[in-house]
C-alpha cells in the first residue's frame, strides 16, 4: 500500500507540476534608479566607483546594449508594467504633465502587480510609481510614493519589513531609487530655484566628488565649471545608489531570500542632460541592465539586444504566470545563459512622444548594435526641446565655433533632419550623421525596413499623420 501511495503522489506531481507550496515560487525584486545611464564602473565608466553594483553584475547577466522604451520617466515605467511600448499602452508622456497621460483602460487587469497578485504574490512598491492611473495598481504595500526620497537606509528598512511580513507568500517588490534625478532648490519666497544634484544625504556617499574630479560629458563636450559641478553631483548620486544596492544585497542574505529571488536592476533612462534624457540618442536610451535568475541565469556579459520591454514577460515567466496574447517584449530566459544558440532579436527599437505636455515631437529609433537609425517624424515642421531639467549645455554650446561638432550635435537635438544614421562603433557619441552619405545607403535602407517591420509588428499608430494630429490635439492644454 505504501508503494502504491508513493507512486500515486509521483504520478500526480508529474501531471500537475504546479502542485507545491507557494514558497516554491521565486520572489521578484525589480530595482530601478531614476535617470541612471551606463555611468557605472562595470560598464567601463572611468569616474564611477560602484563596487556593490559591480559585484551584482558579476553574479548576473550584464547586458551591454539595453534600451528603455522611451527616455522619459512615466512612459519608460509604463512599459515595465505592461510589456508594451508607450505607443501600445497609451502612456505617451509624464504622469504629472496634467494633461491626462495614462495607460489604456483595457490594460488595467494586466498591469504587472495586478497579474502577480492574482497569482498569489504579495505586492509592494517603495519609491515613486509615476504611472497613471495610480489607483489601478494593486500593491499590498506602498511606501514613499512620489518624488525626492534619497534616504536609502530607510528605504532598505522598508524593504526588510515588507519581506518579513510576507511570511510564506512569494513576493514582488519594486524598489525605486530616486537618485540620480535632479532636485530643485526652494527659494526664501517659496518659489522654485535652480535644479541641482544633492552631493551627500545622511552621510552618503562617504566621499564627495567636485568639478575638479570629472570631465565634461563626451556626448556634450561642454567643459565649464558650472557643467562639471553638475556632472560631479550626478556621480555623487550614483555612488549613493551603489551604497543602497550593497544594503539591499546584505538584507536579502540576512532574510534568507538571496537564493530564491529574481533580481532585475536598471535605470529608467539616461542622465538628465541635453542629448540624454528625452532624446533617442544612446545617452538617453541606453541603461545598465542586470538580471540574476537563480537556477536559470549564468553570470556573463551579454551582447544580446534587450530592453525594458522584456521585463514584464520575464517576470511572468519566472512567476509561472500565463502571458497575455499581445506583448511587445519577450522573456529573457533564452538569453540568460552564455550560449549563442538561442534565437533572439537582431534589432532593438525605442521611441519618444512627449515629456511634459509640449512639445509633441515623436521619434523612432532602431539599432542592430553597430548602426543606429533615428526617424524624426515632425522634422522641418516643429522644433524639439533643446534641453531638459535645467541643463544649460545648448546655450553654452553657442560659445563654440559654428563648425564645432558639439555645437552642431546640440543644435541638431532641437532641429534634427528627418533621418539620422550613426555608426556606434566608430562614433559612439553620435556626432556624425551619416544619413546622407552614399557609402552608407545599404545600412540606412536595411534599418529603415527593420523599423517599418517593427512598427507593423507592434501596431504603431503614430505612422498615421491623422492619428498624430488627434493625439496632439487631445493632450494640448490650449485645446482644453
Amino acid at each position: 500500500m505504501a508503494q502504491l501511495f508513493v507512486r500515486f503522489v509521483v504520478f500526480t506531481l508529474l501531471l500537475c507540476p504546479s502542485v507545491g507550496n507557494a514558497s516554491d515560487q521565486l520572489n521578484i525584486l525589480l530595482i530601478t534608479a531614476d535617470d541612471l545611464g551606463i555611468q557605472l564602473s562595470c560598464y567601463g565608466d572611468p569616474i564611477a566607483q560602484t563596487p556593490n553594483i559591480d559585484q551584482l553584475a558579476e553574479q548576473s547577466v550584464q547586458y551591454q546594449t539595453a534600451y528603455v522604451s522611451q527616455a522619459s520617466c512615466s512612459p519608460s515605467r509604463s512599459t515595465m508594467f505592461t510589456g508594451l511600448y508607450p505607443h501600445g499602452n497609451g502612456h505617451y508622456g509624464l504622469a504629472n504633465a496634467n494633461v491626462g497621460f495614462q495607460v489604456h483602460q483595457e490594460m488595467y487587469d494586466n498591469l504587472l502587480p495586478n497579474v502577480l497578485k492574482e497569482a498569489g504574490y504579495r505586492t509592494g512598491i517603495i519609491g515613486k510609481l509615476h504611472v497613471n492611473p495610480e489607483k489601478q495598481f494593486q500593491f499590498d504595500m506602498r511606501q514613499g510614493n512620489g518624488f525626492g526620497n534619497r534616504q536609502v537606509k530607510k528605504q532598505v528598512q522598508y524593504a526588510r519589513e515588507f519581506i518579513n511580513q510576507s511570511n510564506d507568500r512569494p513576493w514582488f517588490l519594486m524598489f525605486n531609487l530616486f537618485d540620480p534625478h535632479v532636485a530643485r532648490k526652494r527659494m526664501p519666497d517659496g518659489g522654485r530655484g535652480p535644479q541641482f544634484f544633492p552631493d551627500q544625504v545622511e552621510g552618503l556617499p562617504k566621499s564627495v566628488l567636485t568639478a575638479d574630479d570629472v570631465p565634461a560629458w563626451p556626448w556634450q563636450q561642454i567643459d565649464s565649471p558650472e557643467q562639471r559641478t553638475k556632472i560631479a553631483g550626478y556621480y555623487n548620486c550614483v555612488h549613493r545608489i551603489d551604497a543602497a544596492i550593497g544594503m539591499l544585497k546584505q538584507m536579502l542574505h540576512e532574510t534568507n531570500q538571496w537564493d530564491n529571488t529574481l533580481i532585475l536592476f536598471l535605470g529608467d533612462h539616461g542622465p538628465p542632460f541635453a542629448r540624454g534624457k528625452t532624446s533617442c540618442y544612446e545617452a538617453g536610451l541606453r541603461v545598465p541592465f542586470l538580471v540574476r535568475w537563480p537556477g536559470v541565469s549564468q553570470p556573463h556579459v551579454s551582447k544580446r539586444l534587450v530592453g525594458s520591454v522584456d521585463i514584464y514577460p520575464t517576470i511572468l515567466d519566472a512567476a509561472g504566470v500565463e502571458m497575455p496574447l499581445r506583448l511587445h517584449g519577450r522573456s529573457l530566459r533564452p538569453v540568460l545563459t552564455a550560449s549563442d544558440s538561442a534565437d533572439w532579436r537582431s534589432t532593438l527599437a525605442a521611441e519618444f512622444h512627449y515629456h511634459g505636455e509640449s512639445p509633441f515631437f515623436p521619434r523612432r529609433a532602431i539599432t542592430d548594435g553597430r548602426f543606429k537609425l533615428i526617424h524624426n517624424l515632425r522634422a522641418n515642421e516643429l522644433s524639439a526641446s533643446s534641453s531638459v531639467d535645467g541643463d544649460r549645455a545648448p546655450a553654452m554650446a553657442k560659445q563654440l565655433g559654428a563648425d564645432h561638432p558639439a555645437r552642431q550635435a546640440l543644435e541638431r537635438l532641437q532641429n534634427p533632419p528627418e533621418w539620422e544614421l550613426y555608426d556606434l562603433e566608430n562614433d559612439p557619441i553620435e556626432f556624425v550623421n551619416l544619413s546622407n552619405d552614399s557609402e552608407y545607403t545599404d545600412q540606412k535602407q536595411r534599418l529603415k525596413q527593420a523599423l517599418t517591420d517593427w512598427q507593423e509588428r507592434t501596431d504603431d499608430p503614430f505612422t498615421d499623420p491623422e492619428f498624430r494630429k488627434k493625439i496632439e490635439k487631445r493632450y494640448s492644454k490650449s485645446s482644453r
